[in-house]
């Protein structure tokens, strides 16, 4: 559910245009520390710092790869402690549009729901159309593995036997520089869990971004995410007496990011 190389990503292209006439390499990392680790509005770390890092592969063709990881809380995954993201795609530019296709796949390592649900596990995968228009950049999220993020009718107490392939996400961004160094991005989300639409959520957030020396960026971002009738004000990871709190209500995450 990786959500901070969105903020990276402009810095990135800053830093390697302004050296155009040199030789640049097709591979770039970056290692972010955070107050908070926030994805689809979601708190993974449960209002706790997070460290972050990622290598990413850029072919001139447009071929990309990359894998990026994250440090969660048991509190909100049980058994984690780490999200491991890996991913593949390719993008075009035509005329002004960018468009694209990535393959994601969200790996939780130890992480299952309680024996009582089948030891269920929270791993996934997504194929993602983009398109990109100036400032604007939009994309759809689909869930191709049998369940998207463990949800079915075992972990979620609903139907009979059901699951969630076929789950989207709606995801659409906004990014405008300001002034030298500055820049802000908007984003809205809508998540589609197939069949358990009570689970249905939608977030947003807003991001204050500053460029600094070294390749340092840093980033102060309020998101906010809400669902349908509070399925998710009394959320709880399964353990016995397990913490119990809203983790989609609104937060402030700042972080600073460090690209080579």
């Amino acid at each position: 559910m990786k959500k901070t190389l969105f903020v990276i990503a402009p810095f990135a292209f800053y830093f390697q245009s302004t050296h155009a006439t040199e030789p640049t390499s097709p591979y770039s990392a970056n290692i972010t520390t955070a107050s908070q680790y926030v994805s689809r509005g979601f708190q993974q770390t449960w209002g706790k710092p997070a460290l972050q890092g990622g290598l990413d592969y850029n072919h001139d063709s447009g071929f990309y790869a990359g894998t990026w990881a994250s440090t969660v809380s048991d509190h909100f995954i049980r058994d984690a402690s780490v999200e491991w993201d890996v991913y593949t795609g390719y993008s075009r530019t035509i005329g002004d549009f960018t468009v694209g296709t990535k393959v994601a796949y969200y790996y939780y390592p130890g992480a299952k729901t309680t024996a009582d649900t089948g030891n269920t596990r929270f791993d996934y995968g997504e194929i993602i159309p983009e398109i990109s228009y100036g400032p604007l950049s939009v994309k759809y999220a689909i869930t191709y593995t049998q369940d998207y993020f463990g949800n079915n009718s075992d972990t979620l107490g609903m139907g009979n036997n059901k699951h969630s392939r076929g789950s989207g996400y709606l995801d659409v961004n906004w990014y405008q520089p300001i002034t030298q160094g500055w820049s802000v991005n908007a984003h809205y989300g809508n998540q589609r869990i197939k069949n358990f639409s009570a689970a249905n959520f939608q977030d947003a957030s807003f991001a204050v971004n500053k460029e600094l020396p070294y390749n340092l960026s840093s980033s102060l971002t309020y998101s906010k995410a809400w669902d349908k009738d509070g399925f998710y004000q009394q959320y709880s990871n399964g353990n016995p007496n397990a913490k119990v709190s809203n983790p989609i209500d609104s937060t402030v995450t700042f972080s600073l990011t460090k690209t080579f």
